[in-house]
């Protein structure tokens, strides 16, 4: 399927996600007594609540919120391929999702994809979460309800490399190292994602990483394929968008 599916049909992307609020006491009551209730199943024995809230919440739609969106597409010019970047990020989730929408709704003709490493367990059905929680319509190409896994328009670059073993995970880092593909050297990974954007409030530093993520994920579609990669001469950036 992969080798018949041209690179130009395809929105490559990475998401950002953090915790709702900064810490678990700067939650409502009421969102304190849901996300007690769901950390009796994650929670280990040494382990509260609140500990826990500020480790995993940023996982799950209903107690996190995107803060970064960076959406890659290959062009062809002149006979040479390029990829073009796109950066969302700030503090307004509504507006990231509105402008990421937006993008969806251009690409959503037929015949169109979209591909993140392991996105149909986190980066589609969250960023479909949030744009619900947010009052967002739903872009055709994320409204998948009801499909068999087969008819959706998703790839996954983690899937692919399982081979149909699922107990096997394997970062899209390890990935990129193995198949020689150059990114820049990041100074964070996601687990710290939380602390940058709460505490340090250095949403560029965020911005930055989620980018090499997407250009890690682009280069290693086209390993997969058998194909060259792109040069970084090749590598154009749209206007950043953020605050």
């Amino acid at each position: 399927m992969w080798q018949s599916i041209k690179p130009e049909k395809i929105l490559f992307l990475d998401i950002e996600t953090v915790p709702m609020a900064a810490t678990y006491d700067q939650l409502s009551e009421s969102m304190k007594r849901f996300w007690d209730k769901k950390s009796r199943y994650l929670m280990k024995e040494d382990q509260t609540p609140a500990e826990l809230y500020e480790q995993k919440a940023g996982i799950y739609a209903e107690f996190g919120k995107v803060i970064c969106v960076v959406c890659g597409i290959f062009i062809e010019k002149e006979g040479k391929r390029f990829i073009r970047i796109k950066t969302l990020a700030g503090e307004d989730e509504r507006k990231i999702l509105e402008a990421f929408a937006s993008i969806l709704d251009r690409h959503s003709s037929t015949g169109q994809y979209l591909c993140a490493h392991n996105g149909k367990e986190f980066d589609f059905p969250f960023l479909a979460r949030r744009m619900l929680i947010n009052g967002i319509k739903l872009p055709d190409i994320l409204n998948v309800s009801g499909m068999k896994p087969w008819e959706t328009p998703f790839l996954d670059t983690l899937e692919f490399w399982k081979f149909g073993d699922y107990k096997h995970y394997t970062s899209l880092d390890l990935l990129a190292h193995l198949f020689g593909i150059p990114s820049p050297k990041a100074d964070i990974d996601g687990s710290m994602v939380g602390k940058v954007y709460w505490e340090d409030r250095d949403l560029q530093r965020i911005a930055r990483y989620c980018r090499a993520d997407v250009l890690a994920l682009m280069q290693l579609f086209l390993r997969f394929r058998g194909e060259a990669l792109v040069t970084p001469e090749c590598i154009e950036e749209v206007q950043y968008e953020g605050e």
